[in-house]
């Protein structure tokens, strides 16, 4: 009778030994920028929810496999939802955060990598991953597109009269908008996340001006009411003296007749 040998367990591969740094840069300056931006901007937004997780750049790993193949970098921005602990990692590690995958992507794209953004990445997240909504954007030619995960398949958004693209896994429109970031003499076109209202998502500085602003509005009105008040009370003072006056008149006038 033949026996049979039972294969090894494959060792299971801890994400603090995979790497999380493919020594390439980004594209450009503005990619570093436009990123960080929008992860600043969706980090304050969210900043007291703990079960959503935003970060860029960074690897996403769903396979130990992964680490031999090398076969694709890190999302420019990506959004789980759900998680347990909202913590900061080197790299998304499928196996050890509940099977979660990112349920939001977004890809700065460029000249040299557009090409793989469009084909081979976007069909990892679509077919493997199996991502809600992925989008991409080219700041050459401003382009936006997206697509939304339809039974199993991507289908394209189908951006509104402003160009902008409806995120259902966000509850937020993202659009193309000028924006100048700090020590640099001119705006630039970025993404921007606007509310179901179409009101822009302010970036914590943005907030904190906007915030100082109200209440130098406050402080101002304030004056204003005690200023008026002020002007009201000297008003009624005034009146009240030449009341005043007019009784000590009209007192003396008749007392003048009497005496007569």
């Amino acid at each position: 009778m033949a026996t049979m040998t039972l294969a090894k367990p494959r060792p299971q591969v801890r994400g603090a030994d995979l790497p999380y740094d493919d020594g390439i840069p980004l594209e450009s300056e503005w990619h570093v920028a436009a990123m960080g931006l929008l992860i600043d901007i969706l980090r304050y937004h969210w900043r007291e929810q703990r079960d959503s997780y935003v970060a860029g750049n960074m690897f996403v790993y769903f396979a130990p496999d992964q680490v031999k193949t090398r076969d694709f970098r890190g999302p420019d921005l990506f959004v789980v939802k759900g998680v347990r602990d909202n913590h900061m990692r080197h790299s998304w590690v499928v196996w050890e955060e509940d099977g979660l995958t990112p349920d939001y992507v977004i890809e700065l794209a460029s000249e040299s990598t557009v090409k793989f953004d469009l084909g081979g990445k976007k069909s990892i997240y679509e077919r493997i991953l199996k991502t809600p909504e992925y989008v991409v954007y080219d700041p050459g030619p401003e382009r936006l597109r997206g697509w939304r995960l339809m039974r199993g398949r991507y289908e394209e958004l189908a951006p509104n009269a402003r160009g902008w693209l409806w995120s259902e896994e966000l509850g937020l429109w993202l659009g193309v908008a000028a924006y100048r970031f700090a020590n640099q003499s001119a705006a630039v076109k970025v993404l921007r996340f606007f509310d179901e209202d179409g009101e822009l998502l302010p970036t914590p500085h943005e907030a904190a001006t906007q915030r100082a602003e109200a209440a130098t509005q406050r402080a101002e009105a304030a004056t204003q009411r005690a200023e008026a008040a002020t002007q009201r009370a000297e008003a009624e003072a005034a009146a009240r003296r030449a009341a005043e006056a007019e009784i000590a008149r009209l007192q003396a006038l008749l007392a003048q007749q009497r005496g007569e």
